[in-house]
């Protein structure tokens, strides 16, 4: 690195080593020998090359230049905030076939023979089927039902249900079936219970808030008044 201009006779190093093995002679009336401070008579302009020597007479550390790619981070110290990304995040609250518990929970309900939907994937979902679906790139699980009938295990089914109840805290849940109506509506109607709704009116509360033609079969309304917590 080449040395500042020399207006006034006097070099100013622009590193502590730098100043020890070009200053051979008293500067300020102090000798330079690197071990205490060292006065130095500032250019006529009354600049300093920053990063050099300070007009206390003590050496500033020289600004580190950001990496190549890094983005600038706001100062916590100096009022500024730090956002971080969410990672898992939750549903669009207006996004086409999402229901929202009274708990502020979203849960998605989609029928499997329709085209996928807009929007990131389910973090978890619960594949209400007959037979066993095909693997998806997200973690599902299966649980056996027939078409216009019930679980074929009704503890399978109460596991499945509370853990999508769970995990619709913080990720983005979805239940699907062939359709998106009659066991999707159902399972959802079973997921508002868990939240708090009476099973007598959780039919009622997933028609309105979800698919007006949810749950439906007399034996899947008759399934969702038998659920309880």
């Amino acid at each position: 690195m080449a040395d500042a201009p020399e207006k006034s006779g006097i070099t100013v190093a622009h590193t502590a080593s730098a100043l020890q093995q070009r200053v051979r002679k008293p500067l300020g009336g102090r000798v330079a020998d690197g071990t205490g401070p060292v006065t130095v008579r500032l250019p006529r302009n009354g600049r300093r090359a920053p990063g050099t020597v300070a007009d206390t007479g003590t050496m500033s550390e020289p600004v580190p230049e950001p990496e190549a790619g890094a983005c600038p981070q706001p100062d916590a110290s100096a009022g500024g905030t730090v956002s971080r990304p969410d990672r898992t995040g939750g549903w669009d609250p207006g996004a086409p076939g999402v229901l929202r518990l009274p708990s502020g929970r979203l849960v998605r309900g989609r029928g499997l023979r329709r085209p996928f939907p807009d929007g990131p994937d389910p973090t978890y979902a619960v594949h209400l089927l007959g037979r066993r679906p095909p693997q998806v790139p997200w973690e599902a699980e299966w649980l056996r039902w027939p078409d216009f009938g019930l679980p074929v295990s009704r503890g399978e089914a109460r596991r499945l249900f509370a853990k999508a109840w769970t995990r619709a805290a913080n990720g983005r849940v979805e239940i699907a079936c062939g359709g998106g109506r009659g066991r999707t509506g159902t399972a959802l109607a079973c997921l508002a219970v868990l939240d708090g709704v009476p099973p007598w009116e959780a039919v009622e509360f997933v028609r309105v808030h979800y698919d007006r033609h949810a749950v439906e079969t007399p034996w899947q309304r008759r399934y969702v008044r038998h659920f309880t917590v």
